[in-house]
């Protein structure tokens, strides 16, 4: 396999979880959430990552979930599942189940919380691949993992046989370009591409599609894509433009976590003020109850003319 065995690219919401105040999955908000995406015209869909909280969840539940979207998706795009866990044979597992129900592919970082030695590294995504053959991207966490993967690790890693892409999230713009040019000729590589600065690296070097936490800006962010393949690039400037200083007034440097509260806290009083169906984090994320920073975060999105709820 290789990146032409897939037709993956473009905009992919990194799916929340949703969850009810008693720390139940809230399957009602999370089916409404699909099909918002679909609505809104996404080209793909990634779940049970970081966003979607997985490490809060135990494995049945994230069957439960990865069976819940594959299903209500019905193959109209993509739906790639995220199996990370600590070791290759629990992630085994957890893709066994994804490709079972329906999944166009798996995606790991590398093991959570072992910091991983490169070897290691290689050999957990060595393991992964033979117990399941199916269309695999990397996810390059470091502030989850402790690891970057890039130089030697990424060659590697990218000549594993199931291997299709990357899903880059480095906060290092050096090393996310580094990865990119290194290994675009081989699999599909999936990054913050909707700045300027990496906007005009895509234009000359390629790249295929940005994963990004949910979808603030609604069908905006695959109509940048649809822009982008036409050739229009009038609008995704703008667009890259208007992305760029979103991400800087609501999250750290990276993207890592949020201003006022945890990534995923953040992200879901984001979803709440703007009306959609994000439901509420499970510990050990807590949600953001304080009235001046949801205030705060409000006052953003209004500027950005993101519609909110009264």
């Amino acid at each position: 396999m290789d990146r032409n065995s897939v037709d993956w690219k473009g905009y992919w919401p990194a799916s929340p979880t949703p969850f009810k105040e008693n720390g139940e999955i809230d399957f009602t908000l999370l089916g409404l959430l699909i099909d918002s995406y679909l609505n809104l015209g996404m080209h793909g869909i990634f779940i049970n990552g970081t966003t979607g909280e997985w490490f809060s969840q135990t494995h049945e539940e994230r069957k439960e979930v990865a069976a819940f979207v594959l299903d209500r998706v019905a193959g109209r795009i993509p739906v790639v599942v995220g199996v990370t866990t600590f070791t290759a044979k629990e992630s085994i597992k957890l893709g066994e189940h994804a490709i079972s129900v329906g999944a166009a592919g798996i995606c790991s970082s590398a093991p959570a919380y072992s910091k991983t030695l490169p070897d290691e590294t290689f050999a957990y995504f060595e393991d992964l691949g033979k117990g399941v053959p199916a269309p695999t991207m990397i996810y390059n966490w470091p502030y989850g993992t402790s690891i970057e993967i890039e130089g030697d690790l990424a060659r590697r890693l990218a000549d594993l046989e199931n291997v299709v892409a990357i899903k880059d999230s480095t906060g290092n713009v050096d090393q996310f370009f580094a990865t990119a040019k290194a290994l675009i000729k081989d699999v599909r590589i999936f990054g913050n591409f909707m700045t300027p600065s990496n906007l005009d690296f895509m234009t000359e070097f390629g790249g295929d599609g940005t994963i990004g936490g949910g979808s603030i800006f609604g069908a905006a962010d695959p109509q940048y894509w649809e822009n982008y393949w036409a050739g229009n690039l009038e609008p995704v400037r703008a667009h890259a433009n208007r992305n760029l200083k979103l991400l800087e007034a609501l999250w750290e440097p990276g993207g890592w976590r949020g201003k006022w509260g945890g990534y995923q806290s953040q992200l879901k009083a984001i979803m709440a003020i703007m009306g959609a169906p994000g439901g509420t984090v499970r510990r050990p994320r807590l949600a953001i109850t304080d009235s001046q920073s949801l205030e705060k975060i409000r006052s953003i999105l209004i500027e950005f003319d993101i519609p909110v709820v009264k």
